[in-house]
C-alpha cells in the first residue's frame, strides 16, 4: 500500500530496527534478498523492521519484510541503475519521526554519515560490512598499498561511528581486525532451503541450453567490473581449448553486459546471456540443472547466488581471493583468478562422482538456514527472539558476543573523529 510516513506506536516490547541500503536496484540480486529474508526474520522474531531505500518516486508501504519507504534518489551514472540517497536532510527527518530503537546500515560509504546522527541521537547503530573496501578498491584499479590505505581510513572511521560492525564471515572481518577494532561481530547470511533444493532440476530446461554432451556451467552475478565476470567467458574458452564441450549460461545484467557479449561473438563462444531473471522458481531451476557453477568475484564476503546454487544440489567454482572458500568448503573448489585455473577447477569437480558433488554441495549449504542468520543478525542488536530460539550457527561461524550493545565503541589508542566527520 501507498500511504504518508509516519512512526507508529512502540509497544510490545518490540524493537523498531530501522535499515538503510543503498545500491538496491529492482534487478538487484543478494542485497536484495539479504534485505528481504532478514526484514521477514525480524517480523517473525516480534519486533519492528522498517527499511529506507532510493527509488524513481516516494512510497510506503507494508510488506512480508515489514515497512519499506522508497525515497527518491538519482540513478548513479554507469551502474546499470542502481540509485543512491542523496538527500540527507530528509532521510534525517525521516529517522527522526521513526524514533528507531536501533539503527542497521548496509553502505558504509554515502550512509556513513548516519553513524554520526545515531550517536548525537543515543541510537545504537549496527554497521553491515556486504563488501570489502580493498578488495573492491583494487577491482576498480586501484593499486594493492593504495587500496589498503584508503580502505583502512574508511574503515577505521566506520568503527568508530558505529557500535557494531556485523561481518558474514572471517574474511570480510580480517580488514577491521587489520585496524585494531573490537566492536566487529561475525553473522553469516543464509539460504531459503525449501525454495532452492535439488528437486529443482529439470531436465528440459537443461537440454534448452546444452546437448547431453556438454557441460552445463552457470554463473548468476551482477555483471559489473567488481563482481569479475569476465572470468566465466575465459574458464569456458579453456574447457573449450582443451576438448571439453562447454556452454555457460549468464544470470544477471549490469553495465559490463554488452562488453561481455560482444567479447562471446568474436571468440565464438557459446554463452546464453538472460539479462537479470525475476522468477525465483525459473533461476532456482536453471541452477538446479546445470552441472556447476562459477563464482568469480573476487571480493565476494559472503555469495548468496553461489549458496543457493549449492543448495540446489550443483557445486561451485568461487575465487579463491573472495569469502567464498568460507562458505563453500569442501563441496565446491576455488581457484586463482584466471580463466586457466577455474577451468581446471571445473575438471576436477566433474572428475567426483556426479550423486556425490551434488550431494556434498546441498549438505554443505543446509549449515546456512536463515533463521540461523536471523538469530544471529538479531544478536548483534542485542535484540530478542520471542517465537523460539533460532537454529544453530555453522561451526565454523560463532556467534556474536552477546555484550551489551553501547552506542559507539572507540578504538583504543585511537583519537575520536571530530563529531561532524564522515
Amino acid at each position: 500500500m501507498n500511504g504518508p510516513l509516519s512512526t507508529g506506536a512502540p509497544g510490545g516490547g518490540a524493537l523498531t530496527i530501522v535499515r538503510l541500503a543503498n545500491f538496491v536496484a529492482p534487478a538487484s540480486g543478494g542485497l536484495r534478498t539479504a534485505l528481504r529474508e532478514l526484514g521477514a526474520g525480524y517480523r517473525a522474531a516480534g519486533h519492528r523492521p522498517v527499511l529506507i531505500v532510493p527509488g524513481e518516486r516516494l512510497s510506503d508501504r507494508e510488506t512480508g519484510q515489514g515497512r519499506v519507504i522508497t525515497l527518491p534518489g538519482p540513478l548513479l551514472p554507469g551502474t546499470g541503475g542502481y540509485r543512491v540517497l542523496t538527500d540527507r536532510r530528509r532521510v534525517a527527518a525521516l529517522l527522526e519521526a521513526l524514533a528507531p530503537d536501533r539503527l542497521e546500515v548496509c553502505d558504509r560509504t554515502t550512509l556513513r554519515w548516519t553513524g554520526v546522527w545515531a550517536r548525537r541521537a543515543r541510537v545504537p547503530a549496527v554497521m553491515v560490512s556486504h563488501e570489502t573496501a580493498d578488495g573492491v578498491l583494487r577491482t576498480w584499479g586501484l593499486p594493492a598499498g593504495l587500496a589498503r590505505r584508503a580502505s583502512d581510513s574508511l574503515n577505521l572511521r566506520t568503527a568508530h561511528h558505529y557500535a557494531r560492525v556485523v561481518c558474514t564471515t572471517e574474511f570480510a572481518e580480517r580488514e577491521f581486525v587489520r585496524i585494531g577494532a573490537r566492536n566487529v561481530v561475525r553473522a553469516p547470511l543464509g539460504v531459503d532451503l525449501e525454495g532452492r533444493h535439488p528437486g529443482l532440476r529439470d531436465p528440459a530446461l537443461r537440454a534448452r541450453y546444452a546437448r547431453p554432451d556438454e557441460v552445463l556451467l552457470v554463473m548468476c552475478s551482477r555483471l559489473s567490473v567488481e563482481k569479475r565476470p569476465g572470468t566465466a567467458l575465459d574458464a569456458l574458452e579453456a574447457l573449450l581449448r582443451g576438448g571439453r564441450r562447454a556452454v555457460l549460461v549468464v544470470a544477471g545484467d549490469g553495465p559490463l553486459r554488452a562488453r561481455l557479449a560482444q567479447r562471446a561473438r568474436e571468440r565464438r563462444l557459446p554463452v546464453h546471456f538472460l539479462g537479470h531473471v525475476a522468477d525465483a522458481l525459473l533461476l532456482g531451476a536453471l541452477q538446479a540443472s546445470a552441472d556447476v557453477c562459477l563464482a568469480p568475484g573476487p571480493a565476494e564476503t559472503f555469495g548468496l547466488a553461489a549458496l543457493e546454487a549449492m543448495a540446489c544440489g550443483t557445486p561451485v567454482v568461487a575465487s579463491a581471493s573472495s569469502a567464498l572458500p568460507e562458505v563453500v568448503g569442501s563441496a565446491g573448489a576455488t581457484a586463482a583468478d584466471t580463466g586457466a585455473a577455474f577451468g581446471a577447477a571445473v575438471r576436477m569437480l566433474l572428475d567426483r562422482l556426479e550423486d556425490e558433488r551434488r550431494e556434498a554441495a546441498r549438505a554443505r549449504a543446509a549449515c546456512f538456514g536463515w533463521p540461523a542468520a536471523v538469530g544471529a543478525f538479531l544478536a548483534a542488536h542485542d535484540a530478542a527472539v520471542r517465537l523460539g530460539p533460532p537454529e544453530p550457527l555453522p561451526a565454523a561461524v560463532p556467534r556474536p558476543a552477546t555484550v551489551p550493545l553501547p552506542v559507539a565503541v572507540p578504538l583504543p589508542g585511537v583519537p575520536r573523529p571530530r563529531e561532524g566527520a564522515v
